[in-house]
């Protein structure tokens, strides 16, 4: 019986009965003044082991697989063994640990805040106030994505001679990288917002979205100087959807809808995060114009060959740098919301200091996660990814590379690459609550499984499509371009419901751990085989399950008319 005890209950329980209890007094269970009961350290163990292990559980099942997977491909198909296995071990656990720490402090400590701000807000404020508080909290919550301290650190592998604007995005102008993407989250918490009030379909909004998309994609493809940003900007919209933004504008937006009375239930909780990973798409390649037209390629490359020019804060990986990192991404997304919540709505802070023990968590999460991303995932991502190419083609880190004939080595990495997006996806936490979701809206037509396989084989065939665009140098508006263009036609013909899934699974299959692991895997696989930038593979992981979901809704739709058609039939006899 107490095996089944939430720890998370237990404290919401306790501090609903003492309003001032703080997370010290539930150790005591100080939680009555006439019945002091004080638990011995035994029981306080019962009580905490089901929920921390729990939670350890779910972070371990997303990471633990796929490390093993990468080891296991290294040392049986590649015969190489892995390099600084300690610290890489050590790194995965922070990982975990890390992830499990955030992702609780993001539950008790943040999304409060969203709830209380989106149901409040509409009623104490009009909308254009409204809109504006949604804007700057897509900004904000974007620095705080665990996933972008990946993108930066991408920097440290470019570089300025091959590409030259693609390193200045991620170095000189990493900070108005980030704000530009955090700009295209907060339009599209705007927008989707809207669209929660207003009951808009999708549709026009997803097809007004994607022309200045697409058109800028195409122009930039045009100019040889900008084309190998268009992996990076494609990429970011992949890596803003992660464990902050989703919930946290999701919760804010729902909360709007409530208020006004306009929620649709069958469209609640789709559409914001399709438009947040492509208003970033924008944002960024919008900058990478601006750039070229305004900094000239000498001046960026002098300012690469000078002496002084000392790396970004965000290369020094060190304890001291990842806590000043880590609370320089949550605290001021707290500060907003508490400015928000007692000034502006004039709302008391419920439960502070349980408030204060989430966000505690969140911090400490994030600086222990982005330690283990700097030492774990990145470490064996790239690790993999540079080792990869030595099945097929000849490599200096592997002696007698290539170890398989061409044919049958890059085949071995075309597998290798969809079984580890196959195997990531499966293991998103966030993949199966929208498969439950679309299970429970579609009253069983389209099961959970059935939609998880289909992102899983989507994402799956997406990375393998990226490696392979690397191994060729195919560009990548060839791939982009058509794709989305496809896209846009079975859009067009699906129903609303099974677009709306199709295109936010896109949104779930990029998390904390899949988008470091992938985005490290491609940029040492870029290195390996000699082209310019290893970017791009995130972006046709975001395509592979849109079309898939799609295709596979139009299936479900013509089995479901053809099952009713011949039960028509079968009455009309019957009559």
């Amino acid at each position: 019986m107490q095996r089944s005890v939430r720890f998370g209950t237990f404290v919401r329980k306790i501090a609903h009965e003492q309003k001032s209890i703080r997370f010290g007094d539930v150790m005591s269970a100080d939680v009555n003044p006439r019945s002091r009961v004080r638990l011995r350290s035994g029981e306080v163990y019962r009580i905490v082991e089901p929920y921390v292990s729990t939670r350890l559980r779910e972070q371990a099942r997303a990471v633990i697989p796929l490390a093993v997977y990468l080891v296991a491909f290294q040392l049986l198909i590649l015969r190489q063994n892995v390099t600084d296995s300690w610290t890489i071990s050590a790194g995965l656990i922070c990982v975990i640990v890390g992830l499990m720490l955030f992702m609780e402090g993001l539950k008790v400590g943040l999304m409060p805040f969203g709830e209380t701000i989106g149901s409040t807000l509409p009623q104490k404020s009009p909308l254009p106030v409204v809109l504006f508080i949604v804007l700057l909290l897509g900004i904000g919550v974007t620095f705080a994505e665990p996933a972008i301290g990946a993108l930066k650190a991408a920097g440290a592998i470019v570089t300025v001679e091959r590409t030259p604007y693609l390193y200045t995005l991620l170095n000189d102008w990493s900070g108005e990288l980030v704000l530009l993407v955090g700009i295209g989250v907060g339009l599209a918490a705007v927008i989707g917002t809207l669209r929660f009030l207003y009951s808009w379909s999708l549709k026009p909004v997803l097809f007004a979205t994607l022309v200045p998309t697409l058109g800028l994609t195409a122009y930039i493809a045009s100019r040889p100087d900008l084309t190998e940003v268009l992996g990076l900007a494609w990429d970011c919209g992949a890596v803003t959807t992660g464990p902050v933004t989703v919930p946290l504008v999701l919760s804010l937006g729902i909360g709007i809808a409530h208020s006004a009375g306009k929620q649709n239930s069958s469209l609640s909780g789709f559409g914001i995060v399709t438009l947040a990973s492509l208003f970033p798409v924008i944002g960024v390649q919008v900058l990478a114009i601006y750039i070229a037209e305004t900094v000239p390629l000498s001046e960026i490359l002098a300012s690469a060959a000078a002496p002084n020019n000392a790396p970004p804060a965000w290369f020094d990986r060190t304890p001291a740098a990842e806590i000043i990192g880590g609370l320089r991404a949550i605290v001021p997304l707290v500060l907003f919301l508490l400015f928000i919540l007692t000034v502006v709505l004039r709302e008391r802070v419920h439960h502070p200091g349980l408030i204060a023990y989430g966000i505690g968590l969140s911090v400490v999460g994030m600086i222990v996660f982005n330690l283990g991303l700097s030492y774990g995932l990145s470490m064996l991502g790239g690790q993999s990814g540079g080792l990869v190419p030595a099945a097929f083609t000849e490599i200096g880190a592997v002696a007698d590379s290539p170890l398989y004939h061409a044919a049958l080595g890059l085949s071995i990495a075309a597998l290798f690459a969809w079984i580890l997006g196959f195997g990531a996806t499966l293991a998103e936490p966030a993949l199966n609550a929208l498969g439950l979701t679309v299970e429970t809206l579609t009253n069983g037509a389209f099961r959970k499984s059935l939609l998880m396989y289909a992102v899983a084989i989507g994402v799956g065939f997406g990375i393998s499509v990226g490696v392979l665009k690397i191994v060729f140098e195919v560009p990548l508006v060839w791939l982009i371009i058509p794709g989305y263009l496809i896209a846009i036609v079975l859009t067009a013909i699906s129903s609303e419901e099974y677009m709306n899934v199709a295109w936010d699974s896109a949104g779930v299959t990029t998390g904390p751990v899949t988008v470091p692991l992938v985005l490290a895997m491609g940029l040492g696989f870029g290195d390996a085989v000699g082209v310019a930038e290893g970017f791009g593979i995130l972006a046709m992981a975001s395509i592979g399950p849109i079309l898939a979901v799609m295709i596979t809704g139009l299936w479900i739709q013509l089995k479901t008319k053809q099952r009713h058609a011949d039960e028509d039939a079968e009455l009309g006899v019957d009559a």
